[in-house]
């Protein structure tokens, strides 16, 4: 029977569109659901700043009366005004093993992509760096983190059977935090604390952070802007991210660097991995999901980062010694065991050095993938 589409038109459509994974995926035991309440703030155009700069088109793939698959099509103006560059993206991808339904999702796309005026496609990449991006070619049976796709490998052949290579790959480093924490690190923390000019903060309540919000995201924007994919985030979409993972943070785990002006000049933000968590809630915060997610987070031995930067011209002087080790610190006195990376793009020399310089090794391998259109 062949594989007809349907877009998105409804309320309707999109819960069958957001709920699809967990069809799929039932027979995995080791997968975890995206958390679908977030996937639903993504699609909503009313909830999303970012769709006021892009264009979308959400697909339903059927086989018969059977859903089997999903797709959604994304061009991002602004990036492309900002790279100079006429690319669509493809993400949101679920299909079974059966390349006919990869190729007539991603034909469509590609197709919608070309009449749009579209020289090349992209994917798995969201509206916004921020969104999930990459398939896991390397590490499928690791611990997943927030935000992480979970393909498994017969994704990565169907993208090379339909013409699709490599355009970027993100590595994940794991970091054992007690052989992280040598005496040298130690000492070139201690000399890092002495320097008056640099103050580190730390934080206990999530009330203490408020004033920070700001200056941290100014920073991420001015440092984020050579990694690839990224255009800066602005108000809306600043105040959209904060209120999307305020209440998954845990205050000790986030750490910043000021100066005696009080210029923000280093961050790192980190979550307790809650996997477990996400699983028993199947996804849904509502009613109980959120308590099993913190349960989970408060049992967990995995540190996750998220996001980290340290403003250029201060690399390399101590700011990111006292950002490291003391949150090798808090993650040691909390319990954890180790820490996950997140996603840092191949070339990152600086950030894949930091990674090895305490012991860091490469465990999980994401790619983007790319085709001329």
């Amino acid at each position: 029977m062949s594989i007809t589409l349907k877009t998105v038109q409804d309320k309707k459509d999109l819960k069958r569109f957001v709920y699809l994974p967990e069809k799929l995926n039932a027979h995995r035991p080791e997968w975890v659901p995206p958390i679908y309440s977030d996937d639903m703030r993504v699609l909503d155009p009313k909830r999303n700043p970012a769709h006021r700069y892009c264009d979308s088109v959400l697909l339903l793939a059927y086989d018969g009366e059977e859903l089997i698959g999903r797709i959604a099509g994304i061009i991002n103006h602004r990036y492309n005004d900002y790279a100079n560059t006429k690319t669509a993206r493809f993400s949101f991808f679920e299909a079974p093993d059966r390349l006919e339904v990869s190729k007539t999702m991603l034909d469509y796309v590609e197709n919608w992509a070309r009449d749009k005026g579209m020289q090349k496609i992209v994917g798995p990449q969201g509206f916004t760096e921020e969104d999930s991006e990459g398939f896991i070619y390397e590490g499928y049976n690791e611990t997943p983190t927030l935000g992480c796709i979970q393909n498994l490998p017969y994704v990565n052949e169907h993208m090379e059977k339909l013409g699709y290579g490599k355009e970027v790959d993100w590595f994940v480093y794991k970091v054992e935090v007690k052989k992280a924490m040598t005496e040298t690190y130690a000492r070139l923390f201690e000399r890092a604390s002495r320097n008056p000019n640099f103050h580190l903060l730390e934080f206990t309540k999530k009330k203490q952070l408020k004033p920070y919000v700001r200056p941290i995201f100014d920073l991420m924007n001015e440092a984020f802007m050579v990694l690839y994919g990224y255009t800066p985030l602005d108000e809306a979409e600043i105040q959209s991210m904060a209120d999307r993972y305020m209440p998954l943070l845990d205050p000790r785990f986030i750490k910043a660097v000021e100066t005696t002006d009080k210029q923000i000049i280093g961050f790192i933000v980190s979550i307790p991995n809650m996997s477990e968590g996400i699983k028993k809630a199947k996804g849904r915060i509502i009613p109980f999901g959120i308590f099993y997610m913190m349960q989970s987070a408060k049992k967990s031995k995995q540190l996750d980062n998220y996001l980290g930067a340290v403003k250029e011209e201060y690399r390399g002087k101590g700011v990111d010694v006292l950002l490291g080790y003391s949150q090798l610190k808090s993650a040691y006195e909390a319990g954890f065991e180790i820490i996950d990376s997140h996603h840092v793009l191949e070339d990152n020399i600086k950030m894949r050095a930091e990674n090895e310089r305490v012991g860091g090794v490469i465990y999980k391998k994401y790619r983007l993938y790319s085709k001329q259109l």
